[in-house]
């Protein structure tokens, strides 16, 4: 992450031109759907069908796109390598909600606990659940950029747990946008990264209080504006540039809303009767 000297770095970009409009576009979709009356009788139905659809999103973007019919019936994910990737997206939502109350102190737990979740399909290692070391390689089939060292890893991993643990008063979005690129573009581990980065900021949705119930599932929104648009928004957080990081902060907005509104398509079946 490159930003400018600041006591409160994430607040900083805050203030990037366009991330104003973008929090803002986002908290007025948040509170919609929130405000939608069936989520007064049904928001626990809501919660589990956005965790299925945002698992199926994050695996699709992980070169798993399966329909939604077809990870909602099947219960074996251990037979090839898109069922285990649909699997491990399925056991990473599950797993988040579990995390929510450990993230601001130790996000660093949490991540290796995230990434020993996604990788138990795999057979047991010692890469499992740790940063990985000098010399090992990364699966990791979306993100084809350089990789950093395993010491760049380890110094950007402690800075990125500080950021969390002194807290910020940066708005939740750019918090996650950071988290999510940040690990996206460290690939702290031997695979799974996306996975994990996509739970991450998922995790600080709910945790910061922007989606209590995690009814608005960013990877949906990323999913859907396509892999080509994900990575393009990336390279602009890669760049450090303020131009690219709040294009990458724009593009989370954007990805939260389109969440926001596959939920509310949910609410509205459901006042139909028609789920």
């Amino acid at each position: 992450m490159s930003t400018n000297a600041s006591s409160d770095p994430l607040a900083t970009l805050g203030t990037l031109p366009g991330v104003a409009d973008s929090v803002e576009s986002v908290r007025k979709a948040v509170d919609r759907v929130y405000g939608h009356r069936v989520m007064r009788r049904r928001s626990n139905e809501i919660t589990s069908e956005a965790a299925l659809r945002g698992a199926r999103a994050s695996a699709a973007l992980s070169g798993a796109d399966w329909a939604l019919e077809e990870v909602r019936r099947r219960t074996d994910f251990g037979s090839d390598a898109e069922a285990r990737t649909v699997g491990a997206a399925l056991r990473l939502t599950a797993e988040a909600g579990q995390l929510l109350s450990i993230w601001r102190q130790s996000p660093l737990r949490v991540l290796a606990r995230l990434h020993l979740v996604a990788a138990s399909g795999d057979s047991a290692d010692e890469t499992v659940g740790r940063p990985r070391l000098a010399g090992e390689p990364v699966d990791e089939p979306l993100i084809e950029v350089p990789l950093p060292g395993a010491a760049e890893v380890a110094a950007r991993l402690d800075g990125l747990a500080e950021l969390i643990i002194t807290g910020s008063s940066a708005p939740a979005l750019v918090t996650a946008a950071v988290v999510h690129g940040e690990l996206l573009a460290l690939r702290p581990f031997v695979s799974c990264n996306g996975l994990v980065a996509r739970t991450a900021e998922r995790i600080v949705l709910v945790g910061s209080g922007l989606d209590p119930k995690s009814i608005c599932p960013a990877e949906v929104g990323h999913a859907e504006q396509g892999r080509a648009a994900y990575t393009a928004a990336f390279e602009g957080y890669l760049s450090g540039t303020p131009e690219g990081m709040a294009t990458w902060i724009a593009h989370c907005g954007r990805s939260v809303e389109l969440g926001v509104r596959e939920s509310t398509a949910v609410c509205e079946a459901l006042q139909r009767g028609a789920a």
